[in-house]
Formats: C-alpha cells, sequence, structure tokens
C-alpha cells in the first residue's frame, strides 16, 4: 500500500521540484575570501620599484616606492594609487562627481580604519605584476553629502566592477608602469554622462613642482596649481628633481574634451598633492553599458628620467 505524505510535505516537495527546474534551488556556493595584500617588484637605476597593496583597501595601490622614496600618500580610502569613476542621475540635475562614484579602494565611511566598503573579488600576482576585480563601493554612502548635494546612490556597495592590470616595466623602460583599467558599467543603470579617472596618485607634499610634459617639443614646462585639468600629461616632482612622477595615456584626449584629461591639484590643509588620468562619454539619451577599457603609464625616477620616458611614450 502507497503510504501518503502529508499535505506540507507534498507542498515543499513540489516548491523544491519547481525550484529545481529553475535553478534556484542549488546550494549556495561559499564565496572565499580573497585577500588583498600583494607585493610586486622590478628592478630600476640601482633600486627597486616596489608596488604594496592592501587587504584594508580593497586590493587598491597603498604604496610605491623606489629608491627610499614613498610616492604615495595613502592615509583614507581615498588617497591612493586607485581608480574611480562618477555618473549623472540620468536627470537634468547637474553633474557633482562624488555623488555617485564607485571608488576602487572604498568609501569616504571608512575613513582611516581597517577594512573596505569595496569587495575586491579575485587577485593574481607575480613577482613584477599583478590582476585584481573589485566590485566598487560608493565614495559617498546614502544621505551623505557631497559640498552640500546629497548622495543619488541607495546602497553602499555599487553593482560597478573594476578590472586593473598592472606591470612594472614596458618593453624597454624599466621606470614605466603600465596600468590597464577596465570598468564595467551596468545594464541596469541609465546615464547620460561617464567619467572615468582610470588612474589617479595621492603623492606627499614635498612633490610640490608640477609640470606639463610638451609632446610637440618634449621638454617639460612649469604648470601652475590650477587646480584642474589640461590637455598636456603631467609630472609631479619633489624640489631637486630627484624624485618625479608623471603620467601618460595614448588614448587621451576623450572625445569631445581636446583641453582637458590630465588633472592636477594641491591639498595644502590635507598635506597631498594629486595627479589624474580621466576620460569622459556623453550620450544624448544613454551612456553604453558595458566595458570600458583604458590603458595608462606611469613613469617614475628622477625629473629627468621621468622626462625621457613621456618622451619616449608620446613617440610610440
Amino acid at each position: 500500500m502507497r503510504m501518503q505524505l502529508p499535505r506540507f510535505l507534498v507542498a515543499v516537495w513540489c516548491l523544491i521540484e519547481l525550484c529545481s527546474q529553475l535553478g534556484a534551488c542549488d546550494p549556495p556556493q561559499a564565496m572565499a575570501r580573497v585577500s588583498g595584500d600583494a607585493v610586486i617588484r622590478a628592478p630600476f637605476d640601482n633600486s627597486e620599484i616596489v608596488i604594496t597593496t592592501t587587504d584594508r583597501l580593497a586590493g587598491a595601490v597603498h604604496s610605491l616606492a623606489w629608491n627610499g622614496k614613498e610616492f604615495i600618500n595613502s592615509t583614507d580610502h581615498g588617497r591612493q594609487l586607485q581608480s574611480a569613476c562618477s555618473f549623472d542621475s540620468g536627470l537634468t540635475t547637474p553633474f557633482w562627481a562624488e555623488c555617485f562614484n564607485p571608488t576602487e579602494a572604498g568609501s569616504r565611511r571608512d575613513g582611516a580604519g581597517p577594512t573596505s566598503s569595496s569587495r575586491l573579488l579575485s587577485m593574481e600576482c607575480g613577482p613584477s605584476e599583478l590582476k585584481t576585480k573589485t566590485q566598487m563601493a560608493f565614495w559617498l554612502a546614502p544621505g551623505e553629502k557631497s559640498s552640500g548635494r546629497p548622495a543619488i546612490n541607495s546602497t553602499v556597495l555599487s553593482d560597478h566592477f573594476l578590472e586593473k592590470h598592472i606591470r612594472i616595466g614596458y618593453q624597454s623602460m624599466l621606470n614605466v608602469i603600465e596600468y590597464e583599467a577596465k570598468f564595467t558599467v551596468p545594464e541596469s543603470e541609465s546615464h547620460r554622462f561617464a567619467q572615468f579617472e582610470a588612474v589617479t596618485g595621492y603623492m606627499p607634499p614635498e612633490f610640490s613642482k608640477f609640470w606639463k610634459f610638451d609632446t610637440e617639443s618634449k621638454q617639460l614646462e612649469p604648470l601652475s596649481d590650477g587646480p584642474g585639468e589640461q590637455s598636456s600629461p603631467v609630472v609631479l616632482a619633489n624640489e631637486t628633481g630627484t624624485h618625479a612622477m608623471g603620467v601618460f595615456s595614448p588614448a587621451q584626449p576623450s572625445p569631445g574634451y581636446s583641453n582637458a584629461g590630465y588633472g592636477r591639484f594641491r591639498f595644502p590643509a590635507e598635506k597631498v598633492v594629486k595627479w589624474n588620468c580621466v576620460f569622459r562619454v556623453r550620450h544624448d539619451t544613454r551612456v553604453p553599458p558595458g566595458e570600458y577599457r583604458y590603458q595608462v603609464f606611469v613613469a617614475l625616477g628622477t625629473l629627468e628620467q621621468v622626462r625621457s620616458a613621456l618622451e619616449r611614450l608620446s613617440s610610440r
């Protein structure tokens, strides 16, 4: 005689069968935690270029050192060598960079604390190169404001992903770091303006001399504090020129933004200086979702070594 199951067990069984057909009842896979701690290095000019990423920053670059000097002023979760992006609300409200601002290293609220609101999903590391994939946190938490303007995002963790690939040394230029950034804009969002900070470097205030590299003359010229962007690659150096860092991208400028792309900023109160390499996309109806890739080169060394590297890079 067939035994009849109680009605509630029959209902449970039917629900399991339905879920299994839809793929919704597969046993959850525990997401393995990925550590962001890594060190890569390579020799240059009787010293080593050493890049350090940390778990505290979800795998963003915490330190870049060469010849006894630290080039990065890493304090909170914004002052690193890192990538970020910003978007409008898709409406008619004015664009404000920090109000919808996925950021690799984490959020403003993370402060100088030991953890990041961003989520590191993967890291591959070799002797002189590394790759990471990060789900970026918004710089502002819901309800926070930047210069009086409220955050547009309604969550802390965004649906924006960053994949970066860093290599020390490019072709025969041992003092050049190749930095590739791939941003993924989700299908679920609608924006008419996107700003991709492919890479930025926050540096100690001793890098007080601002220079621009003229791609025609191949020479360095003094650059004002600005603040803001202009079209020439930027170099920041200490007073004597023994240590400097510059940035160049063959993808500059963005269409429609021929007078921008390379920024420099001085923040006296915060005791930090900054350079960045920025790309923009504007669309009348909607910025297409999907992948946006940028190749950027960061050169370091003496001021002359940086100038020489930028000359070679801009002549390719």
